[in-house]
């Protein structure tokens, strides 16, 4: 983790990053530390924030969840994959959900709806063959949620890749422990 990147304040974010991660803060009790780094680039932040956002309203949560357990879960960012695990959770999605996610079995994983599993295919294809070669996956993608979501999917995968590389080139810790890990603990 480089020390050289000074870790900001909420106060001392720009107005406009503040803007978008004010009801995010106030919902976590915290500011992340990649928002801490991240916020020396308030006009890449934002977009990428509003990005994240649009996503959201672009895919079923499911789906979403997914993708974003997905990516982390390839990639080791465990940074995000806690967050998605307590987020899923939340939703209301369970942790056996959770766990037939993080397996990165698709064929195997029984909790999972064929869409999942396309997406979940989609995803670990294109980030293993660099988005290359996929067209099967993204046809397979394509009948199970049909066009505009399968391309919501290809954007989702490059937020989280983009998340997961500054994540783990900084070496940032998760800020919350994953959800399995809480289990073991208690």
């Amino acid at each position: 983790m480089s020390d050289r990147i000074e870790r900001l304040s909420f106060d001392q974010l720009a107005p406009a990053v503040q803007q978008v991660l004010d009801a995010r803060v106030k919902r976590l009790g915290y500011l992340g530390e990649f928002f801490k780094c991240a916020g020396h680039q308030p006009d890449i932040l934002v977009p990428f924030m509003e990005m994240t956002e649009a996503l959201k309203h672009a895919l079923p949560d499911r789906l979403t969840e997914v993708g974003a357990l997905t990516v982390a879960s390839v990639m080791g960012n465990d940074y995000e994959r806690n967050q998605h695990e307590r987020l899923s959770r939340k939703l209301g999605f369970g942790e056996t959900w959770v766990a037939a996610v993080e397996k990165l079995d698709p064929d195997g994983a029984e909790a999972l709806s064929d869409a999942e599993r396309a997406v979940q295919r989609l995803v670990m294809a294109a980030i293993e063959r660099r988005g290359h070669d996929i067209s099967a996956q993204l046809e397979a993608a394509i009948d199970c949620i049909g066009a505009d979501q399968a391309i919501a999917v290809l954007f989702l995968i490059g937020r989280y890749l983009t998340h997961a590389i500054i994540v783990n080139g900084l070496g940032l810790a998760p800020p919350v422990p994953s959800i399995f890990e809480e289990e073991t603990a208690a």
